[in-house]
């Protein structure tokens, strides 16, 4: 796992918005401090070295551990996003 950046706050919309050291992958996983996941990577905004980046929140985070604690780590998953969709068809010759 790679240093994501550092949380900010939580918008109105319910995202967590974090400042971030490099661009990630949208939809790239999240993780805490304890390597729980979070959420996933929504958009990336601002200035390119220094991004801001909204994140998805999942249900099972607590949200008002992050509106308190604002500044904590987060980390990015390395991997890269598979693609999930259907499965080409088979020609029947």
């Amino acid at each position: 796992m790679k240093v994501l950046g550092n949380s900010l706050h939580i918008a109105k919309s319910g995202k967590l918005i974090a400042r971030g050291k490099q661009t990630p992958i949208i939809g790239a996983l999240v993780f805490d401090n304890n390597k729980n996941k979070i959420g996933k990577v929504n958009t990336v905004f601002g200035p390119t070295k220094n991004p801001y980046i909204s994140i998805n929140l999942f249900r099972s985070a607590n949200r008002d551990r992050f509106m308190k604690n604002s500044g904590e780590k987060l980390f990015v998953s390395n991997d890269k996003k598979r693609k999930r969709g259907r499965r080409p068809r088979k020609k029947n010759n």
